[in-house]
């Protein structure tokens, strides 16, 4: 049997060590729950070699490996996959956060807020079209001062909506968000334009 000296060595295939460490360090910055697909693209490798190492992940940082159950977990939300502070943690979670903030919010976020509020249920995504802004980490911030949450993800997207929490009712001293004040008579419909017009 002769050997082709001039064939290309096979390359070797990821380990699922290594494909696993890939998965953490995207899973550490993704903003929203990626699919199996998207994150096989991301860390160069098949879509089973990914969904194995998945669920060794969840089995790490559940405890079933034999080590300890970590304070997250990476879960499925919305056909996708991201990490998350665990249930029991939230009210830690908020308490620090809110004492690492500053007492004010900035124009972006309480724009950004008020973009929320009044057409909640709304995404990350529509909120930056309406303000023509990326507001990524403006969201961050009103997540981490408790004043926005996540309600749900879209089943097709994977996109995930945000609402106001009762922080804000408490923040503004109301009962219920029909209490804010009705947006429209606060725009200029440019009906003073119109009348300008109509006079010449």
């Amino acid at each position: 049997m002769t050997v082709d000296a001039s064939a290309e060595p096979a390359q070797p295939s990821a380990q699922p060590a290594d494909v696993a460490r890939r998965l953490e360090a995207i899973l550490l910055v993704v903003e929203e729950p990626q699919s199996l697909v998207s994150l096989a693209a991301a860390v160069g490798a098949p879509v089973p070699a990914v969904r194995q190492a998945i669920e060794s992940l969840v089995a790490d940082y559940d405890g079933e490996t034999g080590g300890p159950v970590r304070g997250f977990e990476l879960r499925e939300v919305g056909g996708g996959w991201r990490l998350y502070v665990r249930e029991e943690h939230d009210d830690l979670i908020s308490d620090f956060v809110n004492q690492q903030a500053p007492s004010r919010l900035s124009q972006a976020a309480l724009e950004t807020l008020a973009v929320i509020a009044y057409k909640q249920p709304v995404t990350r995504s529509q909120v930056a079209s309406i303000r023509a802004v990326n507001v990524d980490s403006v969201v961050r911030t009103l997540l981490a001062r408790g004043l926005i949450t996540e309600l749900f993800s879209d089943s097709e997207t994977g996109a995930i909506n945000y609402g106001t929490t009762d922080a804000l009712l408490v923040h503004l001293g109301i009962n219920s968000l029909d209490e804010l004040p009705h947006i429209s008579p606060l725009l200029d419909d440019g009906a003073d334009g119109f009348d300008e017009e109509a006079r010449r």
